[in-house]
């Protein structure tokens, strides 16, 4: 790696949550006085390591501008897109005009607040040694079952060698602008980072974290969230 690479991080935050059910986006709902993504950009726009944030937003977002970083020096804005890979593909193109191809890009979910900070720390120093990449992840400790398709079990999954695949996934500027155009021309919606570099062959490296860096998706992950973020000290 260069000695001289930056390291920025892009949050996309274009989608509506239609899953989670709320009339709100679930990145902007309100957890402990604050909006979700304000728990999420707090972690990153005043660390020392990072160069800057991007964040690509709905053309049609009512929001934003609510958000406690709206207005602040070292977040930027973006058009989102379509999927979320189109969303990180339009950010990485509005990143490139200040960062180079072999600056580090970590790509975190907007709807993530619990992140420990010693977690993207940890994360940061494996890039120092890496070469393709890394991202955080848990080994999955729970049997898990393959199912038919009226939900009876068809088969045991070992999972010795299985990880749930969390946020931040950090690859270099240049290599993931091209692991998303190739997937986009095969027509590839991939749901992660690791996915689309994983398509031209290459291995990534997986990071050890902590379990509670977790993705809010239902109501009551709002309350989990909280309770972690109390755990952690990082509100009252």
């Amino acid at each position: 790696m260069s000695p001289t690479a930056r390291h920025w991080v892009l949050i996309p935050a274009a989608g509506a949550g239609k899953r989670f059910g709320a009339a709100v986006p679930k990145q902007y709902l309100p957890l402990a006085g604050a909006m979700v993504i304000d728990h999420v950009l707090g972690l990153f726009a005043e660390h020392p390591a990072i160069s800057g944030c991007v964040v690509a937003l709905s053309p049609e977002d009512g929001y934003w501008a609510d958000s406690l970083y709206a207005d602040h020096p070292r977040v930027r804005r973006a058009v989102g897109g379509r999927e979320r890979c189109h969303s990180v593909a339009n950010a990485l193109e509005t990143l490139a005009r200040e960062a180079d191809d072999d600056d580090w890009v970590l790509v975190h979910d907007a709807a993530r607040p619990c992140l420990r900070p010693e977690d993207l720390d940890l994360l940061l120093d494996v890039l120092a040694s890496e070469e393709v990449g890394a991202l955080l992840a848990v080994p999955v400790h729970d049997t898990v079952k393959q199912a038919t398709a009226d939900d009876l079990i068809e088969h045991t999954v070992p999972r010795e060698r299985l990880w749930r695949a969390y946020t931040p996934q950090a690859f270099k500027l240049g290599l993931l602008r091209r692991a998303l155009a190739e997937a986009e021309a095969s027509r590839m919606i991939v749901t992660d980072d690791a996915s689309a570099v994983e398509l031209l062959g290459l291995n990534p490296r997986l990071v050890e974290g902590r379990a509670d860096n977790i993705k809010i998706t239902r109501p009551d992950d709002l309350a989990l969230a909280h309770f972690f973020l109390q755990q952690q000290g990082r509100i009252c």
